[in-house]
């Protein structure tokens, strides 16, 4: 573990609105987003000295930093592996303060994913390139072509073993609508439904999805700022630590569908980060005061829950219902409504929430939090004052 001065922090967060049409380009987006998270931890953007963002983004790290103002990097990567790189980027940006290498760095995440082109709609290429693994030239030519198929795919055998049923994935739902109903960034704010209301709305992909288990499809853009504590103390935020920051990409593991892992039922790449994260931090994710998981559909909800180690496998659907998720309960799940309620930024905006629950200020805030874990299947981090 690194030296208290050493250790990287949070030091600034910034978003743009999430919309469904931003009418802007995504690259303004992130500039904004970039611009908004210097403001936010009074930092000027000549002092970025390092960036991070998916594979997927298209914006160009040179061209976004020079719109900003920024002078030279020394660092910069791109993440595999779409959404699963939310968390991976705190790990990266960790290691680049720490180690030396930068003393500011920039993550970024923009989208135009419902006015510039559907991100739940099938993808018109299917030629392997180095943006990602081969699992959609595995899916596409026998009729699995969008997210929703993919995930049905991963999902169903973990359903049928346990017998969770679509009213069991209702309540995930509802729980985060009725966070995002009163949280005012959010795109359902004063929007909450009901199981019945779950229940009744389409089919996506029969009998696992229906349109209420899916998260958004958003337009905006969201920025973080991860510096030392050395730097962190003349900043004008209360930092959040990065007491842990791990990932696990185990050799079978395949994006969205996993179609060489023999066992689906489980998440063993979860259960793999989890080790790594109390070794590291000396707590676990459960034992944390928020928790900010990945929930592009519903049933990620789930089996992350039981491979981050909350409960034992098959649990996750009565550790729910028993209220442990609720804003009051043991571990409140997604104050902001997570990417079902408040938006859909590839994650990104569930670290944004973390931070402000760390630092007292979100909208829906759980009293007395002294840590956060934030989670992406196949990474974690664990962020603390």
């Amino acid at each position: 573990m690194s030296k208290t001065n050493n250790q990287a922090a949070i030091v600034g967060i910034g978003q743009t609105e999430f919309s469904k049409d931003s009418g802007r380009s995504e690259q303004q987006l992130a500039a904004e987003a970039v611009i908004a998270a210097c403001e936010d931890a009074g930092i000027n953007p000549e002092e970025i000295d390092g960036c991070i963002t998916y594979t997927i983004d298209n914006s160009d790290e040179v061209d976004l930093l020079r719109s900003v103002g920024c002078k030279e990097l020394n660092y910069t990567v791109r993440l595999p592996q779409g959404g699963a790189a939310n968390a991976a980027t705190l790990y990266h940006a960790k290691n680049a303060v720490e180690s030396g290498v930068c003393d500011v760095v920039v993550i970024w995440r923009a989208m135009n994913e419902r006015s510039q082109y559907r991100f739940g709609q099938p993808t018109v290429s299917i030629s392997p390139d180095a943006n990602g693994s081969t699992f959609i030239e595995w899916c596409f030519p026998f009729g699995a072509q969008t997210p929703a198929s993919w995930e049905a795919l991963s999902c169903g055998q973990y359903l049928s073993k346990y017998g969770v049923t679509s009213e069991d994935l209702g309540n995930i739902a509802v729980l985060m609508r009725k966070h995002a109903a009163t949280n005012p960034n959010a795109w359902f704010y004063n929007q909450p439904i009901t199981l019945d209301d779950h229940q009744n709305s389409r089919w996506i992909v029969k009998p696992w999805l229906r349109l209420l288990d899916c998260c958004q499809e958003s337009d905006g853009g969201v920025a973080i700022i991860v510096a030392r504590m050395d730097k962190a103390k003349d900043l004008k935020q209360k930092p959040a630590r990065l007491l842990a920051a791990q990932y696990s990409f185990l050799f079978n593991h395949e994006i969205i569908s996993d179609f060489y892992e023999g066992d689906l039922t489980g998440l063993p790449f979860s259960e793999r980060v989890t080790e790594k994260l109390i070794e590291d931090a000396g707590i676990a994710p459960k034992d944390t005061d928020v928790a900010m998981i990945y929930d592009n559909f519903t049933p990620q909800v789930l089996r992350q829950l039981e491979g981050f180690g909350y409960c034992g496998p098959g649990e996750a659907k009565d550790y729910i219902a028993d209220g442990n998720m609720e804003l009051d309960g043991k571990t409140p799940l997604s104050p902001n409504g997570g990417l079902i309620g408040e938006g859909y930024i590839h994650g990104m905006n569930n670290i944004t929430e973390a931070v402000r629950q760390i630092r007292g200020t979100a909208a829906n805030q759980v009293q007395n939090v002294e840590t956060a874990f934030v989670a992406s299947g196949v990474a974690g981090a664990i962020l603390g004052k």
